[in-house]
């Protein structure tokens, strides 16, 4: 029971972030802004962003809530929060304002960050990182799209 109600908390925070992200980007990677512009060759198809961020939050609420209850400081729930919000973020700026360019600083940020709870933690999670590596893949993925983006347009 200790172990559930932080997974329940994570998994309504991190879908939750999900579901504002893309209210926030508007018609996001179906835009005629985004469709116009030179996409990087591999660039992954559409329906395969909402399977990704389904696989990709349900392993990091495991992660969190694993993480939470072996080390439940201040720190955990600091770099949470900032990935919390850099997630939410990089969607307005990139899709909703345009702005190619500061949503790479963002997602730049955010790789930082899911890269600081994997270093940070490693020792403490052991097998258990392996549900951070689908986000940080995933994150480097689309960092190197938005820099292509930024390169080629």
């Amino acid at each position: 029971m200790k172990f559930l109600k932080p997974l329940f908390v994570f998994l309504i925070l991190n879908f939750g972030a999900l579901g504002l992200g893309i209210l926030l980007m508007g018609n996001g990677p179906t835009s005629d802004w985004y469709t116009s512009m030179r996409q990087a060759p591999w660039t992954p198809p559409n329906w395969l962003f909402g399977t990704a961020w389904t696989f990709i939050m349900l392993c990091f609420s495991f992660y969190m809530a694993i993480l939470y209850r072996k080390h439940p400081t201040s720190k955990v729930i600091t770099l949470f929060i900032i990935q919390f919000v850099l997630n939410i973020a990089w969607n307005f700026v990139f899709f909703n304002q345009h702005m190619i360019a500061f949503g790479l600083g963002t997602i730049i940020a955010l790789t930082f960050i899911i890269t600081a709870f994997l270093v940070t933690y490693f020792k403490l999670m052991k097998a258990y990182n392996l549900l951070i590596f689908p986000y940080l893949i995933w994150i480097c993925i689309a960092t190197s799209l938005n820099l292509y983006i930024l390169i080629h347009n």
